[in-house]
């Protein structure tokens, strides 16, 4: 379910990005081409972009179909940006949230988005409550399971974690909940993206001068598309890509074992 997108490098029209390449965002949201489940993401989408020397990001979200709001046409045809999430969104289950529940969430810099499902949600997820503040639950953005994952990487983030790790522990505690989760993260500040291949596909294409595009799937056949494999987490900058393995809780730890976003666990691509 869902597709997602970040790209951080030169300025660009949204809609070079995200509506003129053949398998575009804008396109999968009716034909994606690796999505294995569901078909048609319709249930809302969003997109957020930083404008040159203000670090809070501006969002535009929806929540009906991409293909059928020519206000955005419009704004992706004009608007530019250098660093740039946007996703489609597959609901996992009908409710009243609207465009609340689309991604990208947003806090202060940061932009999210979640490329799955929590399995068994909400009950799976039940006794997590206690890993948030009572003021976070609050102050949840949707009543989706997307919106609780983002509670839980933005706790982390004030907290003081790096985007990595702020990525792989939630991603680690609700995949011992709920064993069956996909969770495919993706986040930006405005200057790197990271994210975590979970369950689904995730993509990037990294060239310099070109900058970076990190995707659940290439959208277009340039032969730079690389796949991350699954159990991995992902940190990228305009100039390269660096990839560590995500624990699975459900393995057996072994000693001496890297962990995830420490720099013996690291493996540059570029």
């Amino acid at each position: 379910m869902c597709r997602h997108l970040a790209y951080v490098g030169p300025e660009e029209p949204l809609g070079r990005l995200l509506v003129e390449p053949p398998h575009s965002l804008f396109r999968q949201s009716w034909a994606p081409r690796r999505q294995r489940y569901g078909t048609v993401n319709a249930d809302g989408f969003g997109v957020g972009w930083y404008a040159p020397g203000d670090p809070v990001p501006a969002r535009y979200r929806r929540a009906g179909p991409i293909w059928a709001d020519l206000s955005f046409a419009d704004l992706a045809r004009v608007v530019r940006a250098g660093t740039v999430l946007a996703a489609v969104r597959d609901a996992t289950l009908a409710g009243a949230d609207a465009e609340a529940a689309a991604a990208p969430f947003a806090a202060g810099r940061w932009l999210f988005s979640h490329n799955g499902a929590v399995a068994g949600w909400p009950d799976s997820a039940a006794h997590l409550v206690s890993a948030l503040p009572p003021v976070d639950l609050l102050s949840l953005q949707a009543r989706n399971d997307s919106a609780f994952v983002w509670a839980l990487v933005l706790h982390r983030l004030r907290s003081g974690d790096t985007p990595a790790q702020a990525l792989g522990e939630p991603v680690r505690l609700l995949a011992r909940a709920a064993p069956a989760s996909r969770l495919n993260l993706l986040l930006t500040d405005g200057e790197t993206i990271a994210a975590t291949a979970w369950g689904d596909s995730l993509w990037y294409r990294t060239e310099p001068g070109r900058g970076t595009v990190v995707a659940s799937e290439p959208y277009d056949d340039d032969p730079l598309w690389q796949e991350v494999p699954d159990r991995t987490v992902l940190t990228a900058s305009r100039t390269g890509v660096l990839l560590a393995p995500l624990e699975d809780p459900a393995a057996s730890p072994t000693p001496g074992s890297a962990r995830a976003g420490s720099p013996s666990a690291k493996e540059p691509c570029h």
